[in-house]
């Protein structure tokens, strides 16, 4: 989840296009990976330079000892609410229906983390999930291979992670699982930009909305309560978890496992946590 990291940081300035508020109708959104608020650039002089979002150096081999190297980090190893989980016997619910609004917005940087490839949204950007009587904004959206969910003991090869946050700072993530099939176009546009090493790459007159990324069946989902699957591991993430995947081109899973060939945080124990799923 190296998307998750709770940042301070600054965002460029994004000048508002003409709203294509593409709703997507009502239900579901997905839980995995995390809130990503802010930008991992600091302004200087007018212009964005890239800063590492992380004050303590990490890596997904040593994550048993996460809470070691910074006390910031401690839930990772002492929390009882740790994402992401395997899915199995969840409890059947009625759950709220969800609905995405996405709007298609200017590109203005790819992020290359060191952990993944991200993207930022600052405040007021327009895309939203309502679900559960609450409104969440998109902050960013990033990228897992293999999955970092399992359901019934099972992976995906890929998924996405969009994280939303609500005005008074509650987090949701979505989590859409990824399997082989024909190539998705804002990936590919992500794709075209990513830096094959760690840092920024700034794109001019791109435009992409995040939409293209959930697929056409959003009612069907599982909720449960988790954190962030990156250092700080913070709790209290509404996580949603899509049951209906999108699709990649081979290609496309292949361009970023060969930067990132596992960038998954282990499973983590449930400890008496109930996962509900729709009906």
């Amino acid at each position: 989840m190296g998307g998750h990291e709770i940042q301070r940081c600054t965002f460029p300035t994004v000048r508002k296009y003409g709203l294509k508020v593409a709703r997507i109708g009502a239900l579901l959104f997905v839980s995995a990976g995390i809130l990503g608020c802010t930008d991992a650039r600091a302004q200087t002089a007018g212009q964005e330079q890239y800063v590492s979002p992380w004050r303590t150096p990490w890596t997904y081999e040593g994550a048993a000892h996460w809470s070691d190297l910074d006390r910031e980090y401690a839930p990772c190893n002492i929390g009882k609410e740790q994402s992401p989980i395997d899915i199995r016997n969840p409890e059947k619910a009625n759950l709220p229906a969800l609905q995405f609004e996405s709007t298609t917005l200017p590109l203005k940087y790819v992020i290359n983390n060191r952990h993944t490839i991200r993207v930022d949204y600052r405040p007021g950007n327009g895309n939203f999930l309502l679900a559960e009587g609450k409104r969440y904004e998109l902050t960013q959206f990033h990228f897992h291979h293999p999955s970092e969910e399992y359901i019934q003991g099972k992976s995906y090869e890929m998924e996405v992670h969009l994280m939303y946050k609500t005005d008074d700072g509650k987090v949701a993530g979505v989590t859409v699982f990824v399997r082989p099939g024909g190539a998705n176009l804002t990936v590919q546009t992500v794709w075209d930009h990513m830096p094959q090493t760690e840092g920024h790459q700034e794109v001019h007159g791109v435009e992409i909305s995040p939409g293209g990324l959930l697929p056409r069946n959003i009612a069907a989902y599982y909720l449960y309560m988790g954190s962030l699957t990156a250092p700080p591991c913070t709790e209290g993430i509404t996580w949603f978890v899509l049951k209906t995947p999108i699709e990649m081109s081979v290609e496309q899973v292949e361009a970023f496992a060969k930067l990132y060939p596992n960038d998954a945080r282990p499973l983590q124990p449930l400890h008496g946590r109930v996962v509900k799923e729709s009906r």
